[in-house]
């Protein structure tokens, strides 16, 4: 079996990829490179389709290497790129072999995956409501739940600390009164916090006992995130940004988090997101892949979601980033 051609569909906020071969198999990618996937789509279309024209599809980890190994330079969209492909590889595999793709990958080790369901809102009282509207659905937890969600960025930034902490703990006690103890919080920083304030925030919280706490800082300084971890008792998730598993390795071997958040479409595909969950076994950490993209993303999610021993739970696009049935204008099916 050969690959024949890799074409890209961007549609509004999204990127798919899809990979023909001559056996008339089609797999299907996403990249998740949000905000640059012009540049994504320029490194699929100019290098690494025309690499992969005439391969064998199922040599996967040898074209990832490939991919990931042959540039001088790489970045998010580079990786986004990787990633989309290694999706679409896997898809042509499994449609191949005739099996999930989770069986490919050792198979699955539970049978069905717990997913947690987006809020949104732009008041607290909204956000309130649309915590009770997930618990009446049925869900058992609720996310992207920010404290600080009713306010323009700025605004924090001019209350007093005192003023700004009560207020975001307020909303999460909030929350918490709305939900009850039978649905988890899922509690969403947005990065927006210093290691000073998220430190206070979450001892501020700890009673509500939130099933983590994302983001509350910028991820990129390990040492601050370990800092604030090894601080308070709320569990830390983070990793959304992060397209390697070295980065991931530098939290870990912190102590710096709890739960890591791989973006499959952005961390090298359902390839890299395999190893990154198997890393973070070995640390008893959990496994959040982080979704707020297209169906394939969810289907890919779901792959790791299967067979990973230490998968905690699913982020599941709903409202805001539910996917639609037409972007644009366009009809949403890559063709």
């Amino acid at each position: 079996m050969k690959i024949t051609s890799v074409e890209t569909y961007p549609v509004d906020r999204y990127l798919f990829v899809k990979v023909h071969t001559d056996e008339g198999i089609t797999g299907y990618g996403e990249a998740g490179a949000w905000g640059h996937l012009e540049a994504t789509e320029a490194a699929i279309r100019l290098k690494f389709g025309p690499y992969l024209v005439g391969k064998n599809p199922l040599l996967i980890e040898h074209h990832w290497q490939t991919m990931y190994r042959t540039g001088h330079f790489r970045g998010a969209a580079i990786m986004a790129g990787i990633s989309a492909i290694d999706i679409a590889l896997w898809d042509i595999a499994g449609k191949h072999f005739g099996v999930p793709v989770y069986q490919l990958l050792g198979g699955k080790v539970r049978d069905k995956a717990r997913v947690y369901y987006h809020v949104f809102g732009s008041t607290r009282e909204e956000l309130v409501s649309g915590v009770k509207a997930a618990k009446e659905a049925g869900f058992t937890a609720v996310g992207h739940l920010t404290p600080f969600l009713d306010e323009d960025r700025s605004v924090p930034y001019y209350k007093s600390h005192s003023e700004k902490m009560a207020d975001a703990i307020d909303a999460v006690r909030m929350y918490r009164e709305a939900a009850g103890n039978e649905v988890d919080l899922c509690i969403e920083i947005h990065r927006r916090l210093t290691p000073a304030e998220a430190v206070v925030l979450a001892q501020g919280i700890a009673e509500f006992h939130p099933m983590f706490y994302e983001d509350p800082i910028l991820p990129e300084h390990y040492d601050a995130m370990g800092l604030v971890a090894n601080q308070i008792t709320v569990p830390i998730a983070t990793g959304e940004r992060f397209q390697t598993i070295h980065e991931f390795d530098m939290l870990l071997k912190r102590g710096a988090v709890q739960y890591i958040r791989p973006d499959v479409c952005l961390a090298g595909g359902i390839t890299h997101t395999k190893k990154i969950a198997a890393l973070a076994e070995a640390s008893y950490v959990g496994v959040v892949p982080h979704n707020p993209l297209g169906p394939i993303s969810t289907a890919a999610c779901l792959q790791i979601a299967a067979c990973a021993p230490n998968f905690a739970i699913q982020e599941y696009p709903t409202g805001e980033h539910e996917f639609p049935e037409e972007c644009d204008g366009q009809r949403a099916d890559c063709g």
